[in-house]
Formats: C-alpha cells, structure tokens, sequence
C-alpha cells in the first residue's frame, strides 16, 4: 500500500529541528539541496492504493539508503544510528526527535528491490545533480593507491618452488 504522509503537526511548543539545529551542519545542509518530491513521484507507482499494510514513508527510505552510502555502514547500523542521531531523522524528514528504529533492516532491502536498478540510478543522479561540478573543475582527480596491484609477495612456499625449478633447470643442463 502507498506510504502514509506523515502530518506536520507541531509536538512541542519550543523545540524542532529547524529552529534547534546547526544550519551549517552538512546534513542539515544536504536536505535542504535534494529534491526529496521527485522521489515521491517517481515510486509512488510502485505501490499499491489500497492493499495490504502502509509502507514506510518514500524519503525515509531514500534517506536511509543515501546515509547509508554516505557513512558506508550496514542496513543494520543507519538503522540503529537513526534512532540516535537526530541529523539523520532531519535529513529523512522527521520534524522532532523520534525515539524509535525507523524501520527492519531488512525494510531497506525490500525497498532497493522495489525501487530497481532504475531507482537506484535517479538516486545518483540526483547525488551529481546536488554536489554539481564547479566552472573550474575540467579534470578528475582518481586515487589509484588503494586499486589492487598484480604483485606477489615472497612466502616460504613460493621460495620452495623458486629453489626446486631452479634445481631441476640446472639437473637438465
């Protein structure tokens, strides 16, 4: 069934994340960039009108998946963290502090397969489209060090058989 928007409703007299957060923090600056409706509209399809249980809201689970390759940490722990960390229920959309797991891990694994490949691609091209390239980068910097090398590191097994092929070249001559 289609997720359920959430009412904006204001829970406390003097206190949300607009008004109490650092407005200079990158999460709180990166929700404010994406463009959270074209989400909305492009999945909304993907689910039924009026079958089976609620789904979980369309920019939690596109948050969670984006802090989640942002942090390059499990499902289980943007998960655990979100319960925590109130940068994160802001950057999905919440508008006071929610006490509670968003949802299963296992929920964000549903929803990529929901989602497809397709998703997954406006997902990054919304990514590019915020981050945006600057007038004067005309060249891409790539940091080859961590790229595995074809090298083989001497072991005692190695040296074993380095030493009987050897043996044998020169019992032949």
């Amino acid at each position: 069934m289609k997720p359920v928007k959430k009412a904006q409703t204001q829970t406390s007299l003097f206190f949300s994340f607009e008004s109490t957060l650092n407005h200079k923090h990158p999460l709180f600056i990166l929700a404010n960039q994406i463009n959270w409706s074209l989400f909305e509209q492009s999945f909304e399809n993907l689910y039924c009108k009026n079958n089976g249980r609620p789904a979980k809201r369309i920019r939690l689970m596109v948050g969670l998946l984006i802090l989640k390759h942002l942090r390059n940490i499990s499902d289980e722990s943007v998960v655990e963290q979100w319960s925590e960390n109130i940068y994160y229920q802001y950057f999905c959309g919440e508008t006071s502090f929610v006490c509670s797991a968003p949802c299963e891990p296992s929920e964000l694994v549903h929803f990529q397969k929901r989602i497809g490949e397709a998703g997954i691609e406006l997902i990054l091209k919304e990514s590019i489209r915020v981050n945006g390239r600057d007038k004067d980068d005309d060249h891409v910097n790539i940091d080859t060090t961590v790229q595995e090398k074809n090298i083989t590191f001497r072991t005692d097994a190695k040296l074993h058989k380095k030493i009987i092929h050897k043996c044998r070249q020169i019992a032949d001559k």
